[in-house]
């Protein structure tokens, strides 16, 4: 693929994501890929050699639309953004690991993570693209894919809202203890991701640290086409 540089070497203050993570469990990586990556991303959606497996979702009760796991090898800007974000990003998840009171600790690159994860039959990829129609949209779920998952991932738009398509938000629910769950909406355009907790992230509280429950989803796509990749960074049994 062409253009294959990515902005995660330039991105804002990681310091900011951190503490923007914190707060609330999400953060907007502003134009992570240009318009022209984005592009010739989404179109990778009709190469079916591109693919170890395609879902059609609504078979499974997942929600309405497509999305395909891309095969190994990668193609080169999955492959980069995989490398590139997870350096920062397992920072981050080792202090929220120490913060919840657990022992797992990540290791500082992504191919040491992947090797962990491989040991214990973890071996499919699971970076995927997905694509929505009119009426399309995805259920609330957390992407778990065995006894390794790494706590954190990211969702690039790779379609132009209000050109490309409309409605179709990105879509978070926390789950609190004893509480109503919070429902976030984020706001993206074209090339913009969304780094965002896996299962459970750390909340401090009056009576010290406790976890929320974090689930995401997207809203029904009301015209048009939406095409998004997701970048998860542990793979598949």
């Amino acid at each position: 693929m062409e253009h294959d540089t990515i902005a995660v070497g330039r991105t804002e203050n990681w310091g900011a994501i951190s503490a923007t993570l914190d707060a609330q469990g999400w953060a907007v990586l502003p134009a992570l890929v240009s318009p022209e990556q984005a592009q010739a991303t989404a179109a990778l959606f009709d190469e079916d050699a591109r693919f170890r497996s395609r879902i059609v979702m609504a078979r499974h009760g997942f929600g309405r639309g497509h999305y395909g796991y891309f095969a190994q090898p990668l193609p080169p800007l999955v492959a980069r953004l995989r490398h590139d974000l997870y350096p920062p990003l397992a920072m981050i998840a080792n202090r929220w690991q120490a913060r919840m009171g657990s022992d797992t600790r990540f290791p500082d690159t992504h191919a040491d993570f992947l090797a962990r994860c491989h040991a214990a039959g973890q071996t499919r990829p699971t970076p995927l693209l997905l694509c929505y129609g009119p009426g399309d949209y995805n259920c609330l779920h957390q992407d778990l894919y065995g006894a390794h998952a790494f706590p954190l991932q990211v969702a690039i738009l790779l379609s132009q809202p209000g050109a490309d398509f409309t409605g179709g938000n990105f879509v978070l629910t926390e789950q609190r203890p004893r509480m109503q769950s919070r429902v976030d909406v984020v706001p993206l355009a074209q090339g913009d991701a969304v780094v965002f907790a896996v299962n459970q992230r750390p909340v401090r509280g009056t009576r010290g640290e406790y976890r929320v429950t974090m689930r995401h989803g997207v809203a029904t796509v009301r015209s048009g086409q939406r095409h998004t990749l997701g970048i998860i960074f542990h793979d598949a049994t």
